[in-house]
């Protein structure tokens, strides 16, 4: 059970590490859908403010999925442990791809 917790806090680690190395230098390199936008269309989105979101709505996610996964593991098997951080982690992204197709576009 121990290296099922260590594995899931450290993928959420590793998705921490991404978005807080994506930056406005970096952004067309590293953000799907960004990257394949033309120049018009990058500047009528609302780069700076889309990353402040990006950044603390997947720190958000980490954290409480972390909470939720070492919480479950006190009461489930290894199993049900794996689907909980699962469902933590897929369940808020259209919530993320709706707001994020909304609200940054000038």
């Amino acid at each position: 059970m121990f290296s099922i917790i260590v594995l899931l806090l450290v993928s959420n680690l590793l998705i921490l590490l991404a978005t807080q190395l994506v930056n406005e230098n970096n952004a067309d390199l590293l953000l799907a859908g960004y990257n394949t936008m033309s120049k018009k269309e990058k500047e009528k989105f609302k780069l700076k403010e889309y990353l402040i979101f990006f950044k603390k709505f997947f720190f958000k996610l980490v954290l409480y999925s972390s909470l939720i996964t070492i919480i479950s593991s006190l009461f489930f098997d290894e199993l049900y442990v794996v689907i909980i951080y699962s469902i933590c982690i897929l369940l808020p992204l259209p919530f993320f791809l709706i707001k994020s197709n909304k609200n940054f576009k000038k």
